[in-house]
């Protein structure tokens, strides 16, 4: 029987969305034998499913989904699994991980006969060849076959087929050595260039963006398109009127990589660089390494809007039932302005917001509550300090595992952790010797954040021992943790102050064990 099912998530926690999956007609929910496997795939939004769910959502008045792609990701995360099943998802299985039974396959092909005759859905077109030359010339088929595909594809993911190779082959922090993606040419449409709107980020960039005369694109309309920064306008004489060729990045993310000759092209009035923020009316300034434009006002709504929305995604404090309609009307209502006032608000804030009845009320007022416990890594990436993304801050809390750590770090300790150069040191650094930023990590602190470190990993049937803390924080501790047992867990440890860091004896942090997935 079908038990569990989540996303992918950040690649070490996912959201459960079993009762959504369920609905899906590609995925068994009893098997055709007896078998215990974790199985791994994708979920899409057939093209004719798509064009029929945005025919009917436009015939109700309501927003249709700009590609096959988006609306499968919404459709799974549905709070009503009728809606879900409503929208005709279907799925590919594409990896098997088969711990015990009878059956142990020696190769990835005959996991994938295996999984198949179990009753999952695999994709048809799967082959097996036996040299470089038969995965260079399926890829080429494919390059012209693709578009008969009731599915958007962008490319062949070639595998090494024997799993002892596999494991031999291993992997890199961010994928497998014993598979790697071919992506095809994207594809290429010539529109009009109606206008140039600017975008204030969360750091203050000032980010040009193209609206185009709406055109259909690698399934999609597009309608918008990236124009990257003010150097990439002048570099490419970009002017409002233009035919321009635009593509698709790994048909995902829509840019302007040209203007098309025209005899209009002359004619047409050069763009003008602007000078202050299109939001607040402040300067806009330039600054050393960079190529944007930045609006120097820290006050500007659309920074303070961005960083508050920033914080609430997925990518930092993974706030679910927050989103940016949520993020306007509260600073629009003064109720926030800095990420740390959501956690001021009380829950009858929340019903001065537009529909909202006790049931969403309670629903953003626990999530932003529950987020206090996050993974320290979470909360430094919501910060929205200069250069620090989801990996450095991944790279920091490695070496420094409490806020009080990061405090006292000096520009030479930061400098010299492995993935962060001179810049991103110095900007870490700024921030946590500037005033205003103490006083508001002070403040969480006292709203009762208790952040955590990751120091395991999800290990099944295998035993955690002797893992030195030098492997994962400050390299002059000498700290053993001597965690012996089968465990299917994650090992968290938390650290509340630096004191427990600076010790010369064995380190003996709280550990809570969370349930495995």
């Amino acid at each position: 029987l079908l038990t569990t099912g989540v996303t992918r998530g950040d690649g070490v926690i996912g959201e459960n969305i079993t009762q959504n999956l369920k609905t899906i007609k590609a995925i068994p929910l009893k098997l055709f034998k007896d078998a215990d496997l974790e199985v791994r795939g994708e979920i899409y939004m057939p093209k004719s499913s798509f064009e029929k769910l945005n025919e009917e959502s436009k015939e109700k008045g309501e927003k249709v989904f700009a590609n096959p792609r988006n609306a499968a990701a919404g459709s799974l995360r549905q709070l009503d699994s009728s809606i879900t099943a409503k929208r005709d998802l279907s799925m590919f299985t594409y990896t098997a991980i088969i711990e015990n039974g009878d059956f142990l396959p020696k190769t990835h092909w005959d996991s994938i006969q295996y999984i198949k005759d179990l009753g999952f859905k695999t994709n048809p077109n799967i082959r097996l060849v036996n040299d470089i030359e038969g995965a260079i010339q399926f890829c080429k088929d494919w390059e012209t076959k693709r578009f008969d595909l009731d599915y958007a594809t962008d490319g062949v993911v070639i595998k090494v087929n024997r799993l002892d190779y596999q494991n031999e082959l291993g992997f890199t922090s961010r994928a497998p050595k014993w598979a790697t993606a071919f992506k095809f040419p994207p594809e290429e449409m010539t529109t009009t260039l109606l206008d140039i709107e600017l975008g204030v980020g969360k750091t203050g960039a000032v980010t040009p963006v193209a609206v185009l005369e709406p055109v259909n694109l690698a399934g999609s309309i597009v309608s918008r398109a990236s124009l990257h920064n003010f150097d990439e306008i002048k570099r490419l004489d970009i002017r409002i009127g233009d035919r321009v060729l635009i593509k698709k990045a790994a048909e995902i993310i829509p840019k302007v990589i040209k203007v098309v000759e025209s005899d209009i092209h002359d004619s047409l009035p050069e763009y003008e660089i602007p000078t202050v923020c299109p939001e607040c009316g402040g300067n806009l300034v330039t600054r050393e390494g960079e190529v944007n434009l930045f609006c120097e006002n820290l006050e500007c709504s659309s920074i303070l809007k961005a960083r508050l929305e920033y914080w609430v995604s997925k990518e930092a404090m993974d706030i679910d039932f927050v989103g940016p309609s949520v993020i306007s009307q509260l600073y629009d209502l003064k109720l926030v302005k800095f990420p740390v006032d959501l956690y001021k608000l009380d829950y009858n804030d929340f019903f001065c917001l537009e529909n909202v009845k006790e049931k969403s009320a309670s629903n953003m007022y626990n999530s932003i509550q529950g987020s206090k416990s996050k993974p320290l890594s979470r909360f430094i990436t919501a910060l929205s300090i200069r250069h620090v993304g989801k990996e450095t801050a991944e790279l920091l809390v490695n070496e420094l595992p409490t806020i009080e750590a990061l405090k006292q770090a000096s520009l030479e300790k930061l400098s010299a952790i492995e993935g962060i150069g001179e810049k991103i040191a110095f900007s870490i650094y700024e921030f946590f010797h500037t005033d205003s930023n103490i006083k508001m990590l002070d403040e969480f602190e006292k709203l009762g954040f208790v952040l955590t470190t990751i120091i395991g990993v999800r290990v099944k049937g295998g035993k955690l021992k002797n893992w030195e803390e030098k492997t994962f924080f400050n390299k002059n501790v000498v700290g053993i943790y001597d965690v012996t047992g089968e465990y299917d867990a994650f090992l968290i440890a938390k650290f509340r102050n630096t004191n427990e860091l600076n010790s010369s004896s064995p380190i003996n942090p709280k550990l809570q064990v969370l349930p495995g997935r």
